[in-house]
Parts: structure tokens; C-alpha cells; sequence
């Protein structure tokens, strides 16, 4: 093992060459000791372009005394990003998703949607404008190598939950200019834009809206990738049709292999290749593997997120009080964790599906995403290590970790030039 490669991924050291040690069942599994893949893992690690599509950390950045260049433990903090585990698992690139939860839609919560929104775009800006020296703002596919070239970690900007851009179609180009490049049409309701996979009163608008409609073709107009994670099925379907550009799933799994209503099934897997876009995987355990019945944890998770204010309105000592509360939970009533496993299980089937150049990583840090052997951004070069031991090659790992994702990012730009050029014409 060579002496700079164990320095530069020390956290999960021991972890991964015990884990890697064992035996696989795929039929291409790469042959070698233990050592001898990991030493070729985290090699190509260090080589490709690393891309992670999707961490909730702006949520964490707008609270008074957060550091992002600090390094924070997870245990005491629940964060799961900051620029020095970024080094240590050799992330070398972030979308910050300014995430607000549904709330209600009137002017009124428009208004403050919008205001939280920025609040969190601005912490990105001002936290790279402050850590110069390891981090820039990417607004660009290529700012991603560049930044690598220099040293230091890409940090790009995207939205999660159209609500923020109200019933203002101007908004989608404020956000734009803001330096916003991908925006999730809809989260856990349906709001103005979309149908939610997960609202408990169902569909509203038949998936994307007619406002929805222009705010897509806005997007493509400006060069915004268009997230149809968290959206239903007839979302999907819509964003396929409407879209001019490729679209993305910043944070979704296949539903053939663990049957969530937020995963894509085969059929849209299917289409998303015929697209052009891409999927990329996340590291929430329920998307990733069939957790067994547990309805005392279900009654315990549900009561405590009754009486839960949202994340944005909670002081830090009630931050706090809610991970502990969580944490309870946790030890009392368990789920067997998701393993990095279960990840590259649905890798193996959306390339088996949709083929090499339609999948990516989007883990969903800070979001609720976190696993065994990737529970924080210090660790996501353990993806790397069993892609090997499945007999992945460099280059389709390369693909996989961020040139699929950049080649659609290039692609949603061609086609806004071309849109504003034939506006011109």
C-alpha cells in the first residue's frame, strides 16, 4: 500500500480493506488481494473527476458559527459535509441544494420561500468568497476541472423544490444569475409547478402544471438542468416531453431494485437513455434496500415529526434536541443499514437498463443520506473501491463519478445557446 494513498484517505482505511477483502458475487468481479484493489481503487479515485449532484448543507450554512471549513463530527453535529471531509474522500465537486420545505402557497409563502432561498444561496457565494484557497464557486461544466486542476473542491449551486420560484416566472432567471444550475421541480407536496411522489393527498396537476410548463422551458432557455427527483411518475413523463434538453434525477434509485415510489422504473430508466440525461444514485437507505416492518419506529418517527418545526426555523439547541430525539429512536427501534452494497447493486441495474453513460453519485448529504461505509463525504471513495471489485474500468468509473453528469450539464447549455441564439435570429 503506498504510503501517500493511506495518508490521503485515512478515516475508513481499516474499514475498507477488511470489507474489500471479501468475496463478491458478480460474474466480472475484478481479481486481486484485498490491498491490490484498493490500491487500484483509490488511485483511479484520485484520477477521475469525483461529482456529487446533491447535499442539503445549505441548511447547515445559514446557522450562526457554521464552518465550512472546519472539520465537524457527525455524531455531534449531524453534518455530513465541510470542506476537509470533501478532501479526505476525494469529492472533488458539490451541487448545494437550497432546499425549502413545502409550506403554503400563497404570497405570503411565496414571499418567504423566496427569502430563504436566497439566504441560502448567498451563505454558498460568501463561504467560497471566504475559503478561497480551498474551494470556488463553478457555474460552468469546465470550472469543475479547472478547480481541480488548481487544488481546490468545485462548488456549484442548485434549488430543491420549485416552490421558491412562487407564481414569478422571473424568478427562474434571478436564480440563474444568482448562480443557480439545476432546479428540482418539486419535493415531498405538490406545489405550484408538480405533482409530488410522496404527497398524501395525491396528484394535483396530472404531473407538471402549465406554469410548470413555462418554468421548464425557462430553464432550457437559460441553460438550468431540470431535477425531476421527488416528482411522480407523470413528471417524469412530462419533463421528457417538454424538455428541450437533457433532464437529470439529481438524487433517485431504481425502483426493480428496491420498490420506493421515489426510484424510476425500467421503463423510465429506459427513456432517460433515449434522453440523453441521467440518474444519480443516492445514499438513502430506504431507496436503497428493503428495510423489514417496523411499525414502533414508524409511530416514533411520525409522532416526533408531528410536533417538528421545520429545519429552517429551529435555533441551534433545537437542532440539536431533534438529532438526539432521532438518535433515540434510532437505538431503540434499528433498521439494518444500507451498505455501499446495496449502492453499486443499483448501479449494476440502471447500467444493465439504461447503459454506462445514464448514471452518476447524488448522496443526499445533510438530506437525510448517509450509509454504512458512506456515512459522510469523507468516505465516498468506498463507491470507488467496490465499483472496482465488481470489474468496473477506469473509464466507465470516470463516467459514473462525473463525466456523465458534465456531458449533460454541456448538453443543457448548448441547447439555451441555441434557444437565445434562434430568439436573436
Amino acid at each position: 500500500m503506498s504510503q501517500n494513498l493511506t495518508q490521503a484517505y485515512p478515516v475508513f482505511f481499516l474499514f475498507i480493506l477488511f470489507v474489500n477483502g471479501c468475496t463478491t458475487n458478480s460474474t466480472t468481479a475484478e481479481t486481486g488481494t484485498g490491498e491490490e484493489l484498493i490500491e487500484k481503487a483509490l488511485e483511479i479515485h484520485k484520477r477521475v473527476l469525483t461529482v456529487d449532484t446533491h447535499a442539503d448543507t445549505p441548511l447547515r450554512m445559514i446557522e450562526p458559527g457554521f464552518d465550512m471549513a472546519e472539520r465537524h463530527d457527525p455524531k455531534e453535529t449531524g453534518s455530513k459535509v465541510d470542506y476537509p471531509r470533501m478532501i479526505e474522500g476525494g469529492l472533488d465537486a458539490i451541487f448545494f441544494a437550497a432546499f425549502v420545505a413545502q409550506d403554503i402557497r400563497d404570497d405570503d409563502g411565496n414571499t418567504r420561500a423566496k427569502a430563504l432561498c436566497l439566504q441560502m444561496i448567498d451563505s454558498i457565494v460568501a463561504s467560497t468568497e471566504k475559503n478561497p484557497d480551498l474551494v470556488g464557486l463553478a457555474l460552468n461544466p469546465g470550472d469543475a476541472y479547472a478547480l481541480e486542476k488548481a487544488g481546490k473542491r468545485a462548488i456549484y449551486i442548485g434549488i430543491e423544490n420549485g416552490y421558491p420560484i412562487g407564481k414569478d416566472l422571473s424568478n427562474v432567471a434571478l436564480y440563474f444569475e444568482k448562480g443557480v444550475r439545476y432546479i428540482t421541480l418539486v419535493h415531498s407536496s405538490n406545489n405550484d409547478l408538480a405533482d409530488s411522489a410522496t404527497d398524501p393527498d395525491g396528484t394535483e396537476h396530472g404531473g407538471i402544471s402549465a406554469f410548470g410548463a413555462e418554468v421548464v422551458r425557462e430553464m432550457n432557455r437559460l441553460g438550468i438542468m431540470v431535477d425531476i427527483s421527488h416528482g411522480n411518475d407523470s413528471v417524469f413523463y412530462d419533463a421528457i416531453e417538454m424538455s428541450k434538453a437533457p433532464i437529470i434525477a439529481s438524487h433517485s434509485n431504481a425502483r426493480a431494485v428496491t420498490d420506493h415510489k421515489r426510484n424510476m422504473t425500467d421503463e423510465m430508466l429506459k427513456l432517460m437513455a433515449e434522453n440523453g440525461g441521467v440518474v444519480q444514485l443516492t445514499m438513502l437507505s430506504n431507496y436503497l434496500r428493503e428495510a423489514p416492518a417496523n411499525p414502533k419506529r414508524d409511530s416514533a418517527v411520525a409522532a416526533l415529526r408531528a410536533n417538528m418545526k421545520p429545519a429552517s426555523e429551529m435555533t441551534q439547541e433545537e437542532r440539536r434536541a431533534m438529532r438526539q430525539a432521532f438518535n433515540e429512536i434510532d437505538e431503540k427501534y434499528p433498521n439494518p443499514p444500507a451498505t455501499v452494497k446495496h449502492v453499486v447493486d443499483h448501479i449494476d441495474h440502471i447500467v444493465k437498463v439504461a447503459g454506462i453513460d445514464h448514471v452518476g453519485i447524488g448522496c443526499d448529504f445533510d438530506g437525510g443520506g448517509g450509509i454504512e461505509g458512506v456515512f459522510d463525504a469523507s468516505e465516498v471513495m468506498n463507491i470507488t473501491i467496490e465499483l472496482v471489485k465488481r470489474g468496473y474500468t477506469e473509464e466507465q468509473i470516470q463516467k459514473i463519478w462525473g463525466g456523465n453528469l458534465i456531458r449533460v450539464f454541456k448538453e443543457v447549455q448548448a441547447v439555451a445557446e441555441q434557444i437565445q441564439s434562434d430568439g436573436l435570429s
